[in-house]
């Protein structure tokens, strides 16, 4: 039921249905003698389907693409991950990006706002005719998915982690054994329990009158693989990458010497 639109906008609906017929005829012959006035791709005011944008992309992606670059270095920087087979690394870096750059925002208390996708550019697909073309493939940021990053973002920021907490749990996120077709995956997964061990034996001095901190913080953390790599690399960096492979470029940094 989620997903289900639940958008009743009539006056909406109304005024952009003519232009949508208008623009279609060709496509529909039968238009001519019968448009259909109460139909159009009107734009969806719920958050499940109402595209979004940052709002000052420059100075966001910026910021964001400087966090990146601390997150790869990150992975870069620890030897155990460099003693894994070179495809494994690559499954790795797969797997956990999108989360450690969530870990990164966080970390960095870096909040950032949004507007609608400009109309503008719903327009000129119309009148294009460009449904085949990549941009029209991807998948784009919509409101419901940055309201979900940013109470992900809020609740970190509401457990307050100390900088040694957020590294060993960042060695959590990386070293995971679930991550299919690893050749060494019982290695991973003695990193993994190394890391959740050392992030309790870092929350407990810290934090002794707080017994439920270490479960709370892994439960928060369960709450970033529900961010998809698809939103952070729409909403942050496509306006820097254009049609290119934000993936190939994460490759590039971790294997550069």
């Amino acid at each position: 039921m989620d997903n289900v639109c639940q958008c009743t906008d009539y006056n909406d609906r109304q005024s952009n249905a003519i232009l949508y017929n208008i623009l279609n005829r060709e496509n529909d012959k039968s238009s001519h003698n019968n448009p259909n006035y109460n139909f159009m791709p009107r734009r969806c005011n719920c958050e499940m389907r109402r595209t979004v944008c940052l709002k000052s992309p420059a100075d966001i992606c910026q910021e964001a693409s400087g966090v990146l670059v601390k997150t790869i270095h990150f992975m870069r920087n620890l030897p155990a991950f460099n003693q894994l087979p070179l495809n494994d690394q690559l499954s790795l870096l797969q797997s956990c990006w999108g989360p450690l750059f969530i870990l990164g925002l966080a970390q960095e208390g870096m909040s950032f706002d949004v507007v609608d996708t400009p109309a503008e550019s719903m327009l000129k697909r119309i009148l294009l005719n460009s449904q085949e073309s990549s941009e029209m493939e991807r998948e784009q940021p919509t409101l419901a998915g940055v309201n979900k990053l940013k109470a992900c973002l809020k609740k970190f920021w509401s457990l307050d982690l100390s900088p040694k907490e957020y590294a060993y749990l960042k060695g959590t996120m990386i070293f995971n054994p679930d991550v299919k077709d690893l050749t060494a995956a019982l290695f991973v997964e003695d990193l993994q329990q190394e890391a959740q061990h050392a992030l309790r034996e870092v929350v407990q001095p810290l934090h002794p009158a707080d017994r439920g901190r270490f479960a709370g913080i892994l439960l928060a953390a369960s709450m970033l693989k529900t961010i998809t790599p698809n939103l952070i690399t729409e909403l942050f960096f496509r306006p820097v990458i254009g049609q290119a492979d934000l993936l190939d470029f994460l490759v590039d940094m971790l294997f550069s010497r």
